[in-house]
């Protein structure tokens, strides 16, 4: 991660916007963490939030289009193999055939949206031969909810960030706490008697 941060600093807003086209195109890079980068970077350079939200749905469109394409010419035995190659795949590739199969045309939209399998929306669906026109219009409007969100998170983050670092600084143990809390409350649930 450290190198992306000095990629992107090295580089500005082409490095985002190539890494947000990666990761749309399933490279292994997590847009929980690109994005709101992305949004605080922008707003430390006095870009728009429009413009950032703008120019990162476009490129998470080029990178999901390249793997929709290879999902349309690779087909069904691409995925197969991609499973049986990667099983870490294996969960979201079938969660986003489900997810297309009761949805239909939605299920790219949602996809967008469903963190388990909204890297995958775009093999299943060219893999499923939906048109090329609907599934950049569903695409479009799941990315741009997405990126929006995440991108406005980091984007207001940075403006209020010295407000933030005092009151973390005032109440870090009680946040590590509560943390710590909730971790061993999520690792080890309690068993039903």
């Amino acid at each position: 991660m450290e190198e992306i941060l000095v990629w992107i600093q090295t580089y500005g807003t082409p490095a985002i916007l190539i890494l947000i086209a990666l990761e749309y195109a399933c490279f292994p890079i997590s847009s929980e963490l690109v994005l709101p980068f992305a949004g605080a970077f922008g707003a430390g350079n006095g870009m728009s939030l429009i413009s950032l939200i703008l120019y990162s749905s476009l490129a998470g469109l080029a990178g999901t289009s390249l793997t929709f394409c290879i999902g349309r010419y690779g087909g069904s035995p691409l995925l197969e193999r991609l499973m049986a190659r990667f099983p870490s795949t294996q969960k979201p590739i079938l969660s986003s055939y489900r997810t297309f199969g009761n949805h239909g045309k939605m299920a790219v939209f949602l996809g967008r949206i469903i963190p388990i399998c909204r890297t995958y929306i775009a093999f299943v669906a060219g893999a499923s031969k939906q048109s090329f026109g609907t599934y950049i219009l569903f695409s479009a409007m799941g990315i741009t909810l997405w990126n929006s969100i995440l991108i406005t998170l980091g984007y207001y983050g940075y403006q209020y960030r010295d407000t933030f670092f005092f009151y973390f600084n005032q109440y870090k143990i009680f946040i590590f706490v509560g943390g710590l809390l909730l971790l061993c409350y999520l690792l080890f649930p309690r068993k039903n008697e």
